[in-house]
């Protein structure tokens, strides 16, 4: 599972989503994340914006954990923050149509008005829980002197998109057989992704003052690797993952700044979700591979839509490491053995959103007091939503 995980989802997930939280919180105006997500921001606006955010960003419940840290490290308030941390798995936009495709338009509904809610009410009560804690935060950061922007705004913006679409382009799944536009859209992927990866290179160069010569070699490498391992395009992503940073890390200024960032955001976070899917494989597997709990013990508790069975479903979820997609063929399974779809909608509002490597994770970031209250509201809300 460790070596799967490192493979599809730490070089094609994990690192470019390092870079965009480093990119935000160099980039991005304190001031305008503490105007937008702050504690004192529109609540419509914050909560609407952080609940809504999987639809465009597709990751799992690791990947989101950069972003998040890189917005709440900004200013974002504690609401929007983890409105935003579990919404951005849970309503990613294929898994949901892939429910509905395979486990029916009833279970895949669910899942999609559940994650909604979810993220805005867990949200909204960890902001009600920790509202003096909270208070103080955003007092801290009001009192920050923030420096004036060199650029305008678009382009900061202009870049991130860049950013962004290096991530979504490495990670587009295919959706079923047949044409359709998502389907088309992953026959030219790896095209898609070489553009993104050109034109972040010419916005480094002429916005961000990074040295060409550095990037230039960066790119012939990465053009020679996908010559010589033209089915291996994890390890493109990982030479332009290391030449870029080389490029940075002598660049000086903000490309050496962002460099940083995003250097000391992978230390925090990604020795924690290592153990935390080393232990996680060891107790529940992968998909087609059985491990210390099989899949039947699981089954046999759950064949009930009772409050025990909906609760076993959440934990085992919440625990339970899942790759982008997965959810679905293991839920598959599991209600071919007997499942019943109460406690399978459960664990898909659980599952996704949460693992033991984001737990690990969240804690260094929030702390385990809150870390410890956000599993159990979503632990409770799965459990009496199934």
């Amino acid at each position: 599972l460790l070596k799967l995980y490192a493979r599809e989802h730490v070089i094609l997930c994990l690192i470019p989503a390092l870079f965009i939280a480093g990119a935000i919180s160099v980039f991005l105006s304190k001031e305008s994340v503490i105007k937008y997500l702050g504690s004192r921001s529109s609540k419509i606006l914050a909560y609407g914006v952080a609940s809504v955010s999987g639809t465009i960003l597709a990751v799992c419940s690791c990947t989101v954990l950069p972003l998040f840290a890189g917005l709440y490290s900004m200013g974002a308030g504690i609401g929007p923050a983890v409105a935003f941390l579990y919404s951005g798995p849970a309503i990613n936009v294929l898994a949901i149509v892939l429910t509905a495709r395979v486990l029916g338009f009833e279970i895949g509904f669910a899942r999609a008005l559940g994650a909604i809610l979810f993220g805005i009410v867990i949200g909204v009560l960890m902001h009600i829980f920790f509202r003096r804690e909270e208070a103080q935060r955003q007092l801290e950061f009001a009192e920050m002197d923030i420096p004036k922007r060199e650029r305008p705004l678009w382009q900061d913006i202009i870049f991130l998109s860049t950013l962004v679409g290096v991530l979504l382009s490495g990670t587009w799944t295919r959706a079923g057989d047949g044409f359709s536009l998502w389907n088309a859209i992953f026959m030219v992927k790896w095209y898609l992704a070489s553009a993104f990866g050109l034109l972040l290179a010419v916005l480094l160069i002429l916005w961000y003052r990074v040295r060409w010569q550095p990037l230039a070699l960066t790119l012939l490498a990465v053009a020679i690797a996908e010559l010589a391992l033209p089915h291996k395009p994890e390890a493109a992503y990982l030479v332009a993952a290391i030449g870029l940073s080389l490029a940075l890390v002598k660049s000086g200024g903000e490309g050496e700044e962002w460099f940083n960032a995003t250097w000391m955001l992978g230390k925090q976070i990604l020795p924690l979700l290592f153990i935390g899917v080393i232990v996680a494989g060891f107790f529940f597997g992968r998909p087609g591979h059985e491990a210390v709990i099989p899949s039947s013990w699981v089954a046999r508790l759950v064949g009930e839509n009772s409050f025990l069975a909906n609760l076993v479903a959440s934990v085992v979820g919440a625990f339970m490491y899942f790759a982008t997609l997965t959810e679905v063929p293991i839920l598959q399974g599991l209600l071919g053995g007997g499942m019943n779809k109460g406690p399978a909608l459960a664990l898909l509002l659980a599952g996704p959103a949460l693992s033991l490597p984001s737990m690990l994770v969240i804690g260094s970031v929030l702390g385990i007091r809150k870390t410890l209250v956000y599993i159990f509201l979503v632990v409770l809300m799965a459990t009496a939503t199934g």
